[in-house]
């Protein structure tokens, strides 16, 4: 049996949310540019979750902007998917499988461009999601009257004037714009983007005092791991568990967080908000990007040579190990937390951090070591220099665990049996060649180029990466890391 509408009633399997019929009957609300998982499992999830509780009332319309994907798959199931969430929450071990009924249609950018630009005559339209990637938030040359536009800019810009004409720029016929690309202010980009290329077109000024004043760009956050489909064992037995099968089933963790700059007209408007503690809706959201950044992003960029280098294959693999697990909780909760360049209050750190560290842990996330280590370079100078930084504006002595994943980087980036994918890796393999460890690590950390500040002033820190680095290199990682984690860190 295959997930579709006419299939509910025939589902019978325990623990399996299943929409009312009455869901299928709300009015379209939301456009939605991009029919990735990220979007499913998680502003959709939470569509969804608003709608079953009498909260919104509302339904998506997907847009599929690229020609990758099978669109056939929402047509079949009738928009429905399964979202199974697994993972850790309190030490608590969570599985649910909820049947999400929030996508009524998906149209393709290509083939239905006209079919879209009518949406803009609805009036309960009022507000458009994305997830194009980081590339779709770009300015590119584009014509805003080709069918369609090139650009998802281009394409936001053709409704959003369609939308204008079709209620002669009435203040309630604006819309809220939430993308949720992962860049930073992704709502404040992309509507220089769109006003830019509203000039290019020529479009009437009147248009763009509608653009500013009754359209809100929200920048936003989202932080969830969204895995998609399952590998094929894991399929199989959920398969067989459910009683049906699902082409659009997606695993996802159990955190979740959408955090969205917008005043009370936005949250009047996303008054999904309030079905689930997972959205935030505030005038100011930097607090979640920086503690995302730092004590996720961050704990996981200097870590990551550590557990490659000690032979983890995953993230919780490594968290099985009683010395990994030490030496990750105390370098995010003792090092990273308190240095956080953000007026950030400790206790809700170590709160956020010991979160993180259940997400770590969950099982289902097959998180792999050597993909984390992707552009190490770039990642360490944007995550962890400004917290090293702040670190030595309280304290005098470098912090023990930030020492070692330094050293571990430095000896990740001298390559051997395993892809180094860094821009800087080229530069690294020639400094290994031509110096000895001690020059290698003077070198390294003085580079203001790659750091934006010359590590060496540091007190002490060259000597602690240093010292690092030779017991990695002649006892190896495990040694190294089991004697790092038998020292008790007091900040």
């Amino acid at each position: 049996m295959h997930l579709s509408k006419e299939n509910l009633s025939s589902i019978h399997a325990s623990g399996v949310t299943k929409p009312a019929e009455a869901l299928f009957a709300l009015p379209e609300k939301v456009l939605q540019f991009g029919t990735g998982v990220l979007l499913r499992g998680l502003p959709d999830y939470f569509i969804d979750k608003a709608n079953r509780k009498g909260l919104f009332n509302g339904r998506i319309v997907v847009v599929k902007s690229t020609d990758s994907g099978d669109a056939g798959a929402f047509d079949r199931q009738d928009g429905l998917y399964t979202l199974c969430v697994r993972g850790i929450q309190d030490g608590r071990k969570v599985e649910e499988n909820i049947i999400c009924s929030a996508i009524s249609r998906v149209l393709s950018a290509r083939d239905q461009w006209q079919e879209v630009l009518r949406l803009a005559h609805n009036p309960d339209m009022q507000i458009i999601v994305s997830n194009t990637t980081e590339v779709g938030i770009q300015l590119v040359e584009d014509d805003i009257r080709r069918i369609p536009p090139v650009s998802f800019p281009g394409k936001l810009l053709a409704f959003l004037y369609e939308r204008y004409q079709a209620f002669d720029g009435s203040p309630e016929s604006g819309m809220v714009i939430v993308p949720t690309e992962l860049i930073v202010d992704n709502g404040k980009k992309l509507a220089g983007i769109v006003k830019e290329l509203a000039q290019i077109a020529q479009l009437s000024a009147d248009f763009l005092v509608w653009l500013e004043q009754h359209c809100s760009f929200c920048s936003s956050l989202v932080d969830r791991i969204v895995p998609g489909r399952p590998d094929a064992a894991s399929l199989q037995q959920l398969t067989h568990d459910l009683g049906y099968t699902d082409d659009l089933l997606a695993i996802s963790e159990v955190y979740r967080l959408w955090a969205i700059q917008g005043d009370q007209k936005v949250r009047d408007i996303l008054s999904f908000a309030a079905a689930d503690e997972g959205v935030v809706i505030q005038p100011d959201i930097e607090i979640y990007r920086e503690l995302k950044l730092r004590l996720l992003n961050g704990t996981h960029t200097l870590s990551c040579g550590v557990a490659f280098l000690s032979g983890f294959t995953t993230v919780k693999q490594a968290m099985d190990d009683s010395a990994f697990s030490t030496f990750v909780a105390d370098l995010m909760l003792k090092e990273i937390a308190p240095a956080i360049p953000y007026d950030v209050p400790l206790s809700e750190a170590r709160d956020f951090g010991l979160s993180v560290l259940d997400r770590f842990r969950n099982p289902q996330l097959q998180h792999q070591w050597i993909s984390i280590t992707m552009q190490y370079s770039s990642k360490l100078k944007s995550r962890v220099i400004p917290v090293l930084l702040r670190h030595y504006q309280q304290h005098a002595t470098p912090p023990a665990h930030v020492a070692l994943g330094f050293a571990a980087y430095l000896l990740f980036m001298r390559g051997g049996a395993y892809p180094v994918k860094d821009d800087k890796g080229a530069h690294f393999a020639q400094l290994w060649q031509q110096s000895t460890p001690a020059e290698l690590v003077n070198k390294a950390l003085g580079d203001e180029s790659l750091w934006g500040a010359d590590l060496t002033k540091l007190p002490g820190f060259e000597t602690a990466v240093h010292e690092n680095l030779e017991n990695l290199i002649n006892k190896g990682a495990v040694t190294t890391l089991a004697q790092a984690t038998t020292k008790t860190i007091t900040l």
